[in-house]
């Protein structure tokens, strides 16, 4: 049984490496590519050549049997894998968990109220508050007409991978999809003990084989920026950039705030979203999607 399907599986750390092995090549790491092999990318003693260990001491770590490896050791894996920085990252945290903690009560998470009336001041910007397991926990009136096609907005995730109208919504869908499962990924390896992250990687792993085979490579990245390609039903296109703020008075809360390049026709569009949804239901034009 593979015990990699939710966060709190007790080998994180071999789950992690075995992915990350499968997806680099021998020539991306300087090795020759000649001959068959049984296996998708690196084999083990090539990770621990390159990594100047021993195979054995290699196989122990990707096994869950060595527990205790040092910095040095990490980053000379790390550096094998040619990990970046998010990586990096994740691999200080699987490799060296904290001490497993009473499984929590599930606790709803709360935006607070001045981080709500901050969101409704900003009128022209899409923003949005996101909860560890990228529950949408508070939207303003923009982001709220911004994501006006979804069934319910209220997990990220969700919306991404279940919703139909995400195929539509994501212009490109795939690399939205990864980006959104490597960012719980990340939620993962900081918080395994998350009622809700447990929860949500069930739901969505019995319900997609898109975040089945996402989950499964063990990608690692954070919300920072980013540009996103929309395509809105009553605007068409949008092209946003986005901004993620952590919420130092709850760190495990996010503050998303969407922008268009001033003067492009993306702002142009991000204008009439907010001026169509300022009218009442029964004065809004009927919108023909040319598609």
């Amino acid at each position: 049984m593979n015990t990699d399907k939710h966060p709190a599986a007790e080998n994180a750390l071999g789950g992690f490496l075995r992915a990350r092995r499968a997806q680099l090549r021998p020539e991306d790491a300087g090795l020759p590519a000649s001959g068959r092999r049984r296996v998708p990318g690196l084999r083990r003693e090539e990770v621990a050549t390159l990594a100047g260990v021993s195979t054995d001491y290699y196989m122990r770590l990707e096994q869950g049997r060595e527990r205790h490896p040092s910095r040095q050791v990490l980053e000379a894996v790390a550096k094998a894998l040619r990990l970046d920085d998010d990586a990096v990252e994740h691999l200080y945290r699987v490799a060296t968990p904290t001490t497993r903690r009473t499984r929590r009560a599930h606790r709803v998470e709360r935006v607070g109220p001045h981080l709500r009336r901050l969101l409704e001041t900003w009128r022209d910007t899409p923003a949005f508050v996101l909860g560890n397991a990228l529950d949408i926990l508070a939207v303003n009136h923009l982001a709220a007409a911004l994501f006006t096609g979804f069934t319910s907005c209220d997990n990220l995730l969700r919306m991404t991978l279940l919703d139909p109208a995400a195929h539509h919504f994501y212009r490109d869908w795939d690399r939205a999809a990864a980006s959104c499962v490597a960012a719980l990924r990340r939620a993962a390896g900081a918080d395994s003990d998350d009622p809700r992250l447990i929860e949500i990687v069930g739901e969505l792993s019995m319900k997609s084989a898109e975040f089945r085979a996402l989950w499964a490579r063990h990608d690692v990245r954070g919300k920072t920026r980013e540009a996103k390609h929309f395509h809105h039903a009553e605007v068409g296109d949008l092209e946003l950039h986005y901004e993620a703020f952590t919420v130092n008075s709850a760190p495990h809360q996010q503050l998303v705030v969407y922008q268009a390049e001033p003067g492009s026709p993306s702002a142009d569009a991000l204008a009439l979203l907010g001026s169509l949804s300022a009218l009442p239901t029964l004065q809004r034009a009927p919108f023909v999607d040319p598609e």
